[in-house]
């Protein structure tokens, strides 16, 4: 099964992304992994768990959590039926990048640097945990925050953890190709909004532009057009949320165009800019 890379974006109007799935679905991407941080709830049921060189499997539920770069099976492979789970996924700088060093999230530190080699929890943390994401899944994005850190601080406290040493070997070319990547990204993150090319990025990790085709392409599925056009209009989603005119948010989100952001806003989302701001804030 070949491994992929998954881009994955906050939800609009948050830092992080939380997803909720009532049904198993075929994905595209099966065998994946991400630069996020990643926490699995399910709620019943059982299934294959197979993350980085740890093969087992689950039952009566599940709660996962997982560090960067990771390599994972989608949990929903071979579902059939029933099947529910969320999803929380978020970025170790996602509150900054000296958030983890505050002296009162030591514990919240070391979980994450345990989840590295995955980590699966009991059902008494399952339980508790599950709750307070089906909490999360209505509130308003400031609670929904306060309640993630408090439900962060519960993983780290919780004495049923089980680290799954799942943690792979990763060569030396290897690391180079997730340095790059992470480059790439960095420069997309902090440039968005301008004109990105091929050329500059091909700089930046020390490749030809022929050769950053090939390596962009292998190690996430997609064009370097197609990445940034997504990137932007999932930044734009979370403009049109603060109000600004659908005009500003074209530019800001890195389209000097309006009509080729409207073309690219409703190919994307299936809706034009206006209709999906009138929809998430009916």
């Amino acid at each position: 099964m070949k491994l992929e890379f998954e881009p994955i974006q906050p939800t609009p109007g948050s830092s992080f992304t939380l997803l909720h799935y009532t049904q198993a679905q075929d994905r595209d991407i099966l065998w994946h992994y991400h630069p996020e941080y990643e926490l699995v709830y399910i709620p019943e049921g059982s299934g294959r768990r197979h993350i980085g060189q740890h093969f087992s499997r689950y039952s009566g539920g599940e709660l996962v959590f997982m560090g960067p770069n990771l390599p994972h099976l989608s949990f929903s492979y071979e579902q059939q039926g029933a099947f529910e789970q969320i999803v929380l996924q978020l970025r170790e700088d996602f509150l900054g990048e000296n958030f983890l060093h505050r002296p009162e999230l030591a514990a919240v530190q070391q979980l994450f640097h345990r989840s590295r080699q995955g980590l699966s929890f009991g059902p008494a943390t399952r339980a508790a945990v599950g709750a307070t994401l089906r909490q999360m899944l209505t509130q308003p994005a400031p609670v929904r925050l306060l309640t993630l850190l408090q439900l962060l601080y519960h993983l780290a406290e919780a004495p049923d953890a089980t680290e799954l040493h799942a943690a792979l070997g990763v060569s030396g070319t290897q690391e180079l190709e997730q340095q790059r990547l992470r480059q790439v990204y960095q420069h997309i993150e902090q440039h968005y909004a301008e004109p990105v090319t091929v050329q500059q990025l091909a700089d930046l990790t020390a490749l030809t532009v022929p050769a950053f085709c090939r390596f962009f392409k292998k190690m996430t599925g997609q064009t370097l057009t197609s990445f940034l056009q997504e990137y932007r209009i999932s930044q734009a989603r979370l403009l049109l949320l603060q109000g600004l005119p659908v005009t500003e948010v074209s530019l800001a989100s890195g389209f000097n165009n309006l009509s080729h952001f409207n073309r690219t806003f409703r190919k994307l989302t299936g809706q034009s800019p206006t209709a999906y701001r009138q929809q998430q804030t009916a």
